[in-house]
């Protein structure tokens, strides 16, 4: 991958080196690892040296919006940038980066940081925001260029690589540097990630349970293979002839529920705030005459049907739950508009990681054939093993969360695999490991419910003064305002409202079970 340096706006102070220049670390030795450049970064003003790439049509979620022209760049402190290349096997191709704040900067922690999708890029901005907060912090291409599984044709050790390996070696390697570079270790590790970073995240507490002492994992993709299945299913589906559900009847779709639902939960607010309390029925929306906007096809009710979930095989068993009520008005995929194909980021764990074709017909796809032999081969990409004793014993801490509208992956999965850790480690388990369902929110971000948050401040609470996250208070933000704050509550309680004051201000709810 070719990396341009960071390019900073320098504010003209100096800083005293109380450890190791930069520029030493060339030199220092780890094993598998060659450490291509160090350079040092003036404080700033943080530019993104891989910006953003175009929107493309396969995209499950739309792309963020660009933050406003007004927006104050966001100021960095003086960093140590080392690139470095890991060879754990032959074929293994590992970029990493490791940010090491100078001097009085670093709160003498480490924050790792994922990625998403393939994961085949650093994840620049996440990097930045660390540096600014103070840590020292990593990100890797896991092995890889791009967003897309083209790499895993023919090269079983870098299949290897995305799924577990590169996101440990970095940890190792990224914790020398650090040693190197100080004098000293982190007295604390983190991981902070969302998506396919969430996958990665989980696969550590499993996997590596030394590696860090408190993970943030967001809309895990945990169980990979099955919500690939699910994926290429539905895009399947609603490529059949008249199965396509239109944007003007997806726009219906999502306000009948809405309309049904939104007030139940005594605010009516645009959003669902426990969707599975939701009864509405899909069959209420047939077409009873001529076919218009006002109602939906047999055809198209079924694509309806399908999004909503869940997929089970000819044995009756789960593959994958589907997206949850209150967010079909974001069900882009029902209408097929992405292409002739379902997305490439489905496609891959099938045609280039199973199939090893690149020229594999994916009308083929078999659920009950396809699921158990990518499980067989490659099961090791999923992150699903619920035994997580071992990080629970060290003093781990474990924060998930999910958006209830979420339609790049089900946030009911979240709630399976808790649920599946409950049952291997018995129910009570809060003390170490909490869920935050977020109403509203899409993938990661974004959506009508209030969708930031800070969960790294809340992982330290925990894991550093023992104050466990009763509730957080997340805010959603418009026209550069926050117009709305609500707590977000450990799963399964839901943020209720008291009957009086603001329905806009967090302070009138309460965290109770429904």
């Amino acid at each position: 991958m070719k990396r341009a340096l960071i390019f900073l706006v320098a504010v003209g102070s100096s800083v005293a080196f109380a450890q190791t220049p930069c520029e030493q670390l060339q030199s220092l030795k780890l094993p598998d690892t060659t450490i291509t450049q160090v350079t040092t970064v003036p404080a700033g003003a943080f530019v993104n040296p891989a910006p953003p790439p175009a929107p493309q049509p396969d995209a499950i979620d739309p792309p963020p919006p660009p933050p406003p022209a007004n927006q104050t760049p966001q100021m960095l402190p003086a960093y140590c940038r080392l690139f470095a290349t890991l060879k754990p096997s032959a074929d293994s191709d590992i970029k990493i980066e490791v940010w090491l704040p100078i001097g009085a900067a670093w709160n003498g922690k480490y924050e790792a940081v994922g990625g998403g999708g393939w994961a085949g890029v650093i994840s620049y901005p996440a990097l930045a925001s660390a540096v600014q907060e103070g840590y020292a912090t990593s990100s890797t291409d896991t092995g890889h260029e791009g967003g897309n599984a083209k790499f895993a044709v023919g090269h079983p050790e870098k299949i290897v690589d995305f799924s577990y390996r590169a996101v440990h070696e970095m940890t190792v390697k990224a914790k020398a540097v650090i040693t190197a570079f100080y004098g000293r270790g982190p007295r604390l590790s983190y991981w902070n990630g969302c998506s396919t970073g969430g996958r990665q995240g989980l696969m550590e507490a499993q996997r590596y349970p030394e590696d860090f002492d408190g993970i943030v994992a967001g809309a895990p993709a945990n169980f990979q293979t099955h919500l690939h299945a699910f994926d290429i299913v539905l895009q399947t589906a609603v490529r059949q002839p008249g199965a396509a559900v239109p944007p003007a009847k997806v726009a219906m779709l999502g306000k009948s529920v809405l309309d049904a639902c939104d007030a139940a939960d005594g605010v009516k607010d645009g959003f669902l705030n426990n969707p599975r309390k939701c009864n509405f029925d899909y069959g209420s929306l047939l077409c009873k005459g001529a076919d218009t906007n006002d109602c939906l096809t047999p055809a198209q009710l079924d694509s309806v049907k399908r999004a909503h979930g869940p997929l089970m095989n000819a044995k009756g068993a789960l593959v994958y739950p589907g997206y949850a009520k209150g967010s079909e008005g974001t069900w882009r995929l029902l209408s097929a508009a992405n292409g002739p194909a379902p997305t490439a980021l489905s496609l891959g764990t099938y045609r280039e990681v199973l199939h090893q074709d690149p020229n594999w017909d994916w009308k083929t796809f078999d659920v009950n054939k396809d699921v158990p032999a990518v499980d067989e081969k490659y099961g090791y990409i999923n992150a699903v093993n619920p035994d997580l004793s071992a990080f629970k014993a060290r003093g781990g801490k474990l924060l998930t969360y999910h958006g209830w509208n979420d339609v790049g992956i089900s946030p009911e999965n979240s709630i399976n695999y808790r649920e599946s850790v409950l049952a291997k480690m018995g129910p009570k388990q809060d003390n170490w490991y909490r869920l935050f369902m977020v109403p509203g929110m899409g993938h990661c971000q974004g959506g009508p419910g209030p969708n930031q948050f800070n969960l790294m401040g809340a992982m330290e609470r925990w894991r550093e003064s023992n104050i466990a996250p009763e509730e957080i208070t997340a805010s959603h933000v418009a026209n550069n305002r926050v117009d709305m704050t609500r707590p977000l509550c450990p799963y399964p309680q839901v943020a209720t409202y008291k009957g009086v004051g603001s329905t806009n201000d967090a302070v009138n709810f309460v965290c109770k079970v429904q």
